[in-house]
């Protein structure tokens, strides 16, 4: 299975790229976590935050294969505990689809996204930076494969 992080946003940090790459790398070979940045639309003065937030919405949707899942992480989404993400992924992996996980920009997702979405998820009630976001999504789909073999690193 492969799960692809289509998210809006280029040239994150040192610290960013660190921990998206330690934890994808600790997956296993069955469950590749790839990675795709989806520039910011242009903001002037006179930009409207509807226009932006669909014109990168329209790029993230071009990144989607045909037939492939699409999980939204959005405020209103679905909140899931560590132990329900781990069943989660377990049920993703028997599906044998691949997933793809949007993380919208600054306006965050298109309605387009949204309505695309197999799945709309929260992380959080908090207002996380994109950067954040990013390490802490691959650590936790780590963490929730931890679970499901249980391995030590998830202490409930």
């Amino acid at each position: 299975m492969r799960i692809s992080v289509i998210a809006v946003g280029t040239r994150m940090p040192a610290w960013v790229e660190q921990g998206v790459t330690e934890y994808s790398k600790r997956l296993p070979r069955e469950i590749k976590l790839v990675w795709r940045e989806i520039a910011l639309a242009k903001r002037g003065k006179d930009a409207v935050a509807a226009a932006l937030c669909a014109a990168e919405g329209e790029q993230m949707l071009k990144a989607v294969a045909p037939g492939e899942r699409v999980v939204a992480l959005d405020v209103q989404g679905k909140r899931l505990s560590t132990p329900a993400l781990a069943e989660q992924l377990q049920a993703w992996q028997m599906s044998g689809d691949n997933y793809n996980i949007l993380i919208g920009g600054p306006d965050g997702l298109s309605p387009a996204c949204l309505a695309r979405a197999d799945m709309c998820w929260s992380l959080s009630d908090l207002t996380l930076p994109h950067p954040l976001v990013r390490v802490l999504l691959a650590e936790q789909l780590y963490r929730a494969w931890t679970i499901t073999v249980n391995h030590p690193y998830h202490r409930a």
